[in-house]
């Protein structure tokens, strides 16, 4: 007879093998678009669905253009694969006709004269994901509901290498989630790439994505390769994306889309496989309401979107996470005082300020002062600074650089002169932060 406790402990062994069982990919919906088809939508899981205009298909398109058994879609990790089945008026995709092909979630098809096939995200099948059982996914530490919702979501895409839009404010540790996502795929072995678009000079943001030949630009002494080459075969992360040039969304649609990327200065493309993920700490679909951003590219980003909350909406995982920041420098416990103090901060910084903070505790003994200026002193400050006379870009971009100015040399003393450790405190491109020392006439070390 099997006693209880050894029913309990096989129970709890069942539920861990369940949980970390490899994840299948994630689940499509495929809609037929404008046309009489039924049924008008379908969830495809695993095996293959078949578009055709025989009654035996999975998918039945009423369309004169449309061969017997004309498409069959099959789901993979990339996407969706896709394979002509011989018909008489083929598929096409961007334009172009073809037999068989790989496509993201998010891409169309066009059948015959003109069907079109959207392969979108299984929304439902991530509303669904069990909620995470644990406090602690690839390093990340979450014990509030809202967190293990994103680990379970995490979970879930382990065996997929969809295109995922992270949303949230700064500081919350969008790019956490980013290494996730690449740890727990397919491409894990290959490069994980960061790019922060909003660090980069304007000019330079195209160079830094696709590369550069010799001589394509005034400095450009030696040939480049962007970021993109270096992500072949791995992920590439783009932080700030709100903050990408619209001159540059058309390359980036276009490298989402057909895998193809050129470098600045380069006559013909070439091609990489890449797993991209990107964070925004803006909200992009107001931007796309004000023509700032490509409501097409939001929606290849978009694929699935994962929202991280601020630290004020999950109080509780201030503990656990001072708690771990402490552990990393060498903090056994944290005093009971020191924890009460930082549960009673606002934490606008959210988690790397609440790191800072411990970090802080850990090298001085103690806990920053945590006075700020109030909010209606610094607008009284920036009013006093408004001068009507002078017009509006001037006034904007010298207090701009009246803050650089103050928030470098703050940064310079806090890392003893080191740029290169600067650099990453203040989330800049090292060879950006060089030039922006440079115009702003800092002394350099």
């Amino acid at each position: 007879m099997t006693s209880r406790r050894s029913r309990t402990s096989f129970e709890q062994a069942t539920a861990t093998l369940v949980r970390n069982a490899p994840q299948g990919p994630l689940s499509v919906v495929v809609r037929p678009l404008e046309c009489k088809a039924k049924p008008s939508s379908l969830r495809v899981t695993a095996g293959t669905c078949v578009i055709g205009s025989a009654p035996g298909c999975d998918i039945v398109v009423d369309d004169r253009t449309i061969s017997r058994r004309h498409v069959e879609l099959q789901v993979v990790p990339e996407g969706v694969s896709v394979r002509d089945l011989g018909s008489r008026n083929g598929t096409f995709y961007l334009g172009q006709r073809i037999e068989a092909l790989v496509l993201g979630v998010g891409g169309r098809i066009v059948l015959g004269a003109g069907v079109q096939i959207a392969i979108e995200a299984d929304s439902r099948a991530l509303e669904q994901a069990p909620s995470f059982e644990g406090d602690e996914y690839e390093g990340m530490v979450g014990t509030s509901r809202s967190m293990r919702q994103v680990f379970g979501i995490l979970t879930r895409l382990e065996g997929s290498l969809v295109t995922v839009l992270v949303e949230g404010p700064s500081g919350v540790g969008k790019e956490m989630i980013a290494q996730a996502l690449h740890r727990r795929s397919k491409v894990a072995k290959g490069p994980f790439v960061a790019v922060n678009c909003g660090g980069i000079a304007r000019e330079l943001i195209a160079s830094e994505l696709f590369g550069h030949r010799r001589g394509a630009f005034t400095g450009a002494v030696e040939a480049r390769r962007g970021a993109f080459d270096a992500a072949d075969g791995g992920t590439l992360f783009l932080d700030e994306l709100g903050e990408l040039p619209s001159e540059l969304q058309p390359m980036l649609l276009r490298a989402l889309e057909t895998g193809e990327v050129r470098a600045v200065g380069d006559d013909q493309p070439h091609t990489v496989k890449v797993r991209l993920v990107a964070a925004t700490n803006r909200d992009l679909e107001e931007r796309v309401a004000q023509g700032l951003f490509r409501e097409d590219l939001f929606y290849r980003l978009a694929v699935v979107r994962i929202r991280l909350p601020s630290l004020a909406e999950r109080p509780e995982d201030v503990e656990p996470l001072a708690r771990r920041f402490a552990a990393a420098e060498g903090i056994a416990e944290l005093p009971r005082a020191v924890i009460d103090t930082l549960l009673g901060r606002p934490m606008p910084g959210n988690v790397r300020e609440l790191r800072n903070l411990v970090q802080s505790y850990a090298a001085l003994g103690t806990l920053p002062d945590a006075r700020r200026m109030p909010t209606d002193l610094r607008r009284a400050v920036l009013k006093q600074a408004v001068d009507l006379t002078r017009p509006f870009v001037e006034q904007r971009d010298a207090l701009a650089d009246d803050f650089a100015r103050i928030y470098l040399e703050a940064l310079l003393a806090h890392t003893g002169g080191n740029q290169t450790l600067a650099a990453e405190v203040a989330g800049l491109d090292r060879t950006y932060l060089g030039r922006l020392l440079t115009r702003l006439g800092l002394s350099r070390t």
